[in-house]
């Protein structure tokens, strides 16, 4: 990797600013943590720096509290999950203190007095509409709370912000910790140096989300499956019928121009040879099977790939050494129109030869659905973080870095 780590940084009792992502969500009122995951994927990183007794400040955001205080945003229950999660990882277990406020006197104060293998956690950043602005004054004051930095954020490394970018300017060394740099490895090596075939899978609403990527991916994948909505504006620009099916009617000549694109390039673009309709969008909808080529009737919607698109696409995917997945193949949230995803995320999974990545919230969530997250490589905890660097897009807060 390009940028240096936090192995590759003295953090022996220094203060070391942490930016991590604990934007989990939370109950109602914002007193209970409903699912711990991202908490979870950054505990090697703060084990890692309070085993070697430096002295942890942890920074995150938290909703969208739109730049003021909001109780139901807070991250204190997120402190006391933490603690409870890093007492079953160290002998000792871990005192984790909470900071009203991430800058002011109070803040600086209670990171002054932290001794070696404490842990401080920051309120939430995003209570000042300075952190989103990326203020150069509210750069300096998180700065001031610490002597090393470091990123273990990816979920938030496209935005520029203070805690993200800004802070860098202001303190002798910017790492990345060991969640940013498994984030990296994966989706860098997915792009730079892929094993082949190298196949990448999209799919989700629209084509407008996913041109940047498209685009850029076709300059170095092998094989292309495009399912989910997106799929039949692009089955619409082949003069197909489509029915009711979702469309961008103002994206039929760029979907045309990426088909001519793929053949130029001689990748192999597989959109669905069948659909699973409906007459309604909706779980009690009356479904029935068709073919592409025979097209949907007009009073239908198509709303999963059928099984002869779900062989097809496994063939490939089963031959791939690198696959790349973002996007769901079909409404899988509704139970009849969740086979096509399903299908795929065990196929993925059962491809052991493979590496296996994905991203996007649906992604992430059809594998955990389909109950194969545990046999994918890497599951990316950035969603529009991933996306943006499949587009091949520069992230700020990854820029921001030392480099080595």
């Amino acid at each position: 990797m390009a940028k240096l780590g936090i192995q590759d940084i003295q953090i022996d009792n220094q203060r070391v600013f942490m930016r991590v992502d604990f934007n989990v969500p939370l109950s109602e009122n914002g007193r209970f943590i409903t699912d711990d995951t991202r908490i979870r994927e950054t505990l090697p990183t703060i084990e890692y720096a309070l085993r070697r007794h430096a002295k942890l400040i942890l920074a995150s955001h938290l909703g969208r509290p739109k730049g003021k205080p909001n109780a139901t945003m807070s991250l204190r229950p997120v402190a006391e999950r933490l603690r409870m999660l890093l007492d079953e990882r160290l002998d000792s277990g871990c005192n984790v203190g909470f900071s009203p406020d991430c800058v002011g006197g109070e803040a600086e104060e209670m990171a002054s007095r932290l001794e070696p293998g404490q842990t401080l956690l920051l309120e939430n950043l995003r209570f000042h509409a300075e952190e989103e602005a990326n203020d150069e004054k509210f750069s300096k004051q998180l700065a001031t709370l610490a002597d090393v930095y470091v990123n273990d954020a990816f979920g938030s490394a496209h935005r520029a912000h203070s805690s993200t970018a800004g802070i860098t300017k202001f303190v002798s060394k910017s790492v990345a910790g060991m969640l940013m740099q498994k984030e990296l490895q994966y989706l860098g090596g997915a792009l730079e140096d892929p094993r082949r075939p190298f196949v990448a899978i999209l799919g989700g609403a629209k084509v407008s989300d996913k041109i940047a990527v498209i685009e850029n991916l076709l300059a170095k994948v092998d094989t292309l499956l495009i399912g989910g909505a997106m799929a039949y504006t692009f089955l619409k620009a082949q003069g197909l019928q489509i029915g009711k099916s979702k469309v961008e009617e103002d994206k039929l000549d760029l979907a045309k121009q990426i088909l001519a694109h793929a053949a130029s390039k001689n990748v192999k673009l597989l959109l669905p040879v069948d659909h699973v309709i409906a007459d309604k969008f909706d779980a009690n909808a009356k479904t029935d099977i068709v073919d592409a080529s025979a097209g949907v009737p007009a009073d239908y919607l198509a709303l999963d790939i059928g099984p002869k698109t779900t062989g097809l696409f496994s063939a490939e995917i089963s031959n791939a050494s690198t696959i790349v997945w973002n996007g769901p193949m079909g409404v899988f949230e509704m139970e009849p129109f969740a086979h096509g995803t399903t299908s795929i995320a065990r196929e993925v999974a059962s491809n052991a030869t493979c590496i296996s990545i994905i991203g996007g919230g649906d992604s992430v969530a059809a594998v955990h659905q389909a109950g194969v997250a545990d046999k994918i490589t890497h599951i990316s905890t950035g969603g529009g973080a991933s996306l943006e660097f499949l587009e091949g897009k520069k992230l700020p807060g990854v820029e921001a870095l030392t480099n080595k």
